[in-house]
């Protein structure tokens, strides 16, 4: 299990509430870092690159993850780990190896589908025997729709589908996401007749509520279709997302997103919807905010404090670690605004 920091001078054990965030000085990572001071951790900033900015005040640990030696120093001593530097197919095994070392608990903000599904497949024994827990995806993608979707499925036993639709008034990709789509390019999946098969175009109608309006939608594989599918009974995964954001995040003169109010939230606005359906009965959730990469930071943040004071062990996707609805309502409305058909 993760450490505790000791005793204090009437012998009482004092919580360990260090969280190492790696990838520090990148976009979401802010997020993140804010966030877990916000719920009062102790937020260690580790970077390969110490010269880069950080939050004030804080000295980064230096690691690189073609350095196992570097992590074991950068992460010793915290009870949980945040891996926010991505091509996560290139950071996630050696940093979840690393977290397992440690006995801290791991969590990222991957949207990756074949890195989701390897660290749930790979790592479940290794965290139960350790006391820990392995959680990918905490994300705005691949947490947020599986949230979402199990909040909808409430105590049903099962799904006949599940849909999740997504509309983003823009999407001005960062550095980390464009190398994460460059790295994953041509690799993904959907679910469908209980099986991952490749993803094929697919396209489709939504009526969002206004002002959003009907849109056309577009499949989007993402690491949705791998969260809800690893524990949700159901035949069937759809993700789609209407065609404006696609076309902005295609386009390489698309700039980075940049500040819009106080808490450096951008412009951006999404609205996510999951629809269980069972015979002819359909349950719904949503969640509408402001900037995907930002309401990462509560997600994953939140994880961690879960962790923390909920201590479990395992690999575990966002709807098995947490109780969606109440999670969901947690953040409303400070960081998103949720509803759901319960």
């Amino acid at each position: 299990m993760p450490r505790d920091h000791g005793c204090d001078d009437d012998g009482v054990t004092t919580p360990n509430t260090a969280v190492a965030v790696l990838g520090a000085s990148g976009h979401t990572a802010r997020f993140v870092l804010a966030r877990l001071r916000d719920l009062g951790l102790d937020p260690v900033p580790v970077d390969r690159d110490p010269e880069r900015p950080h939050a004030p005040g804080a000295r980064p640990r230096v690691a690189s993850v073609d350095d196992p030696a570097s992590l074991d120093r950068a992460f010793a001593g915290v009870a949980a780990v945040v891996n926010c530097a991505g091509p996560f197919a290139d950071t996630a095994v050696p940093v979840v190896e690393a977290a397992l070392r440690a006995g801290a608990h791991y969590v990222d903000i991957s949207a990756e589908q074949t890195v989701t599904m390897d660290l749930l497949s790979r790592f479940d024994s290794r965290a139960r025997e350790v006391g820990v827990a392995v959680v990918p995806s905490m994300a705005f993608y691949g947490g947020l729709g599986d949230l979402l979707a199990t909040a909808a499925l409430g105590d049903w036993p099962a799904a006949d589908d599940v849909q999740v639709a997504i509309a983003l008034s823009s999407w001005l990709p960062t550095e980390g996401t464009r190398r994460t789509v460059a790295r994953n390019s041509g690799r993904h999946v959907v679910f469908t007749d209980h099986r991952f098969v490749p993803a094929t175009p697919s396209t489709l109608t939504w009526r969002f509520p206004d002002p959003i309006g009907v849109r056309s939608l577009t499949g989007l594989p993402t690491a949705d279709h791998v969260t809800i599918a690893h524990h949700l009974s159901t035949p069937r995964v759809d993700v789609h997302i209407n065609t404006d954001p696609l076309a902005d995040l295609a386009d390489p003169t698309s700039p980075a997103p940049v500040p819009a109010d106080a808490h450096g939230r951008s412009a951006q606005t999404f609205h996510v919807e999951a629809v269980v359906t069972r015979g002819p009965q359909h349950r719904r959730a949503t969640a509408s905010g402001r900037d995907i990469y930002a309401v990462t930071g509560p997600l994953a943040a939140g994880a961690v404090a879960h962790l923390l004071t909920h201590p479990t062990a395992g690999a575990h996707t966002a709807g098995t670690l947490l109780d969606p609805a109440a999670f969901l309502r947690s953040l409303d409305p400070a960081h998103l605004t949720f509803t759901a058909d319960m």
